[in-house]
């Protein structure tokens, strides 16, 4: 039987060099990657989170990862009771897996109009 193995987008404390980034250690880096601007980005604090229906390309990285993987990464982003495990679009066209907060989540959140978690963690006075 053949293993089923997802594509994933990662934009937050699971991209290189981030303290969760180690879920992710044994995995194929697919892409360097943007999303479509369709999303926000905003902050939680020590993490962020992308919401669907605004007008900012999303900054990240996407992983093939496989089913024990995808397991683990549902537990650590609370999927489904907090973020929901989404499909997306990619700014090139192909579809690939996210993690979402829904807008009433993210209400009166911190917005990064970067898209571009990393950069902006280094850069906080820049949040609008």
């Amino acid at each position: 039987m053949m293993e089923t193995r997802a594509r994933d987008f990662v934009y937050g404390t699971l991209r290189a060099g981030e303290p969760n980034h180690y879920l992710l250690d044994h995995h194929d880096l697919v892409a360097r990657a943007r999303t479509e601007a369709a999303f926000e980005l905003v902050s939680l604090g020590a993490f962020p989170a992308m919401v669907a229906g605004g007008t900012t390309a999303v900054v990240g990285e996407v992983y093939e990862i496989d089913p024990v993987t995808l397991a683990a990464l549902d537990r650590l982003e609370g999927h489904p009771r907090f973020y929901q495990r989404t499909a997306i679009r990619l700014e090139d066209g192909d579809e690939v897996m996210a993690y979402l907060l829904s807008p009433e989540q993210a209400r009166g959140r911190t917005r990064i109009p970067s898209g571009d978690w990393t950069n902006a963690n280094r850069h906080k006075e820049d949040w609008k």
